[in-house]
């Protein structure tokens, strides 16, 4: 029977493997494994503390061999790197068990020497005090600490300020916070705080978003009872200001373009008081996920079609408010999705033509005078600011507007970018524009 570090070792192995998301392949895993609950809560910590801290981990295994890490085996450097993680960042598990348990892990691979490696690996960096291997520079030093690639590093460095950068890189590990969306189709805040409590989980309000809850001490919100009768949605702070920014109460109809899996087109039906949402993604399967959650919240305002959104429709309807939350490289949800971080720079430069492309024709089907949001989950100049500068530069007929006019200087403005020291978000953008012509 499988074991907490054997399930999560064939996770690290499989994932670096095939390049999966680190939740997906969790929730396979999880969903497979014969584990008691303290061993899913023990893989989850490995998997995501190791993916997370991967970087710096094979800074520390580099610097006590004389091999680079990627030379290793999977099996071994997935067993080190979970040795030295539990050593480094799990004050809860003791030095002598980490090793013990990396080394019989080591024994079960093909290689009769691995277990002695292992073990003088391990024993060495704890004769070491522990201590992080230095830098070549200030920026190599920040990219051991935070384990983010130097090349990422730079790129923050020239597009935000010195505390920005800091602050994304210190947000980008740890576990994130858990907010959600009260569904007020269905029940008040205080109810729904009440119905929680119920179960044994504490809500609190949340200043940002109007009907924005905290969630503290809950360790899967979506298995609740309150969860499955619909009473409200998972929902990150910055999504759900990028709702009310699209002021969509008194609106006719919406157009959610890259709508999947649909919690934005669900908080703006919530926000209307008559209107309908047009939600829409490319994939069928997608599609389906719109539309199973709008049947669980009762939302009988959403419906949820197939559309491709860089091509032109003519059969699209004229709408008053239209949300572009457009495909992006993520970089503003890493602590959610540590790999992304990983990812060649150079993967990623596709994207602005492709986020230009959906504007563009998304802008096409907004009415005079209606409002329309671009955004994303990523902190990138070249996908955010130079996006919309772009379109604004060639569409004489939209004018960019402020975000919020009543809510302070960081939302007064018509570009917003949001770091997790702002309002405790993840990384997100906002850009607000209005048809005028």
């Amino acid at each position: 029977m499988a074991d907490a570090r054997s399930t999560a070792l064939k996770l690290i192995v499989k994932s670096q493997k095939n390049k999966t998301y680190s939740n997906i392949a969790l929730d396979e895993e999880l969903r497979r494994a014969q584990l008691s609950l303290q061993d899913k809560k023990l893989t989850a910590a490995l998997f995501y503390g190791v993916t997370e801290r991967m970087l710096t981990l094979d800074r520390i295994i580099e610097s006590l061999c004389d091999r680079k890490a990627d030379k290793l085996s999977a099996e071994i450097r997935a067993i080190l790197r979970m040795g030295l993680y539990q050593l480094k960042f799990m004050d809860s598990i003791p030095d002598n068990a980490a090793v013990d348990e990396a080394v019989k892990l080591a024994k079960k691979q093909k290689n009769p020497a691995a277990a002695g490696f292992v073990n003088a690996l391990l024993r060495s960096f704890i004769r070491n005090e522990k201590k992080l291997p230095q830098g070549k520079n200030k920026t190599d030093s920040l990219s051991i600490e935070y384990s983010c690639p130097t090349e990422l590093i730079e790129k923050w460095q020239k597009e935000y300020s010195k505390e920005q950068v800091l602050s994304m890189l210190e947000s980008s590990l740890g576990q994130p916070p858990t907010t959600v969306r009260v569904n007020t189709a269905r029940i008040t805040k205080e109810e729904l705080i009440d119905a929680l409590a119920s179960e044994n989980i504490e809500a609190t309000d949340n200043p940002y978003a109007e009907n924005c809850l905290t969630i503290k001490n809950a360790a899967s919100i979506e298995g609740t009872k309150a969860f499955g009768q619909g009473l409200f949605h998972v929902q990150d702070i910055a999504c759900q200001v990028c709702c009310e920014a699209l002021e969509c109460e008194n609106a006719k109809l919406m157009l959610d373009v890259c709508s999947a899996p649909g919690g934005k087109a669900f908080t703006c039906a919530q926000i209307m008081k008559q209107g309908k949402v047009l939600a829409f993604d490319l994939h069928e399967n997608r599609v389906r996920l719109i539309k199973s959650g709008a049947q669980r919240l009762g939302l009988s305002n959403v419906t949820a079609q197939t559309n491709n959104a860089k091509v032109f429709s003519e059969s699209m309807p004229k709408a008053d408010r239209i949300l572009c939350d457009v495909v992006c490289s993520g970089l503003g949800v890493i602590r959610r999705k540590p790999e992304i971080k990983y990812k060649e720079l150079s993967e990623l430069e596709r994207l602005p033509q492709i986020q230009y492309e959906i504007l563009e024709t998304s802008s096409r089907y907004l009415q005079k005078n209606g409002i329309l949001i671009y955004s994303t989950c990523t902190l990138s100049k070249n996908e955010n600011e130079q996006v919309v500068e772009r379109f604004l530069k060639e569409h004489s007929d939209f004018a960019a507007v402020n975000v919020f006019e009543d809510r302070g200087e960081l939302f007064k403005t018509p570009f917003v970018t949001l770091t997790p020291k702002d309002i405790g978000s993840d990384g997100f953008f906002i850009a607000k524009l209005k048809r005028v012509k």
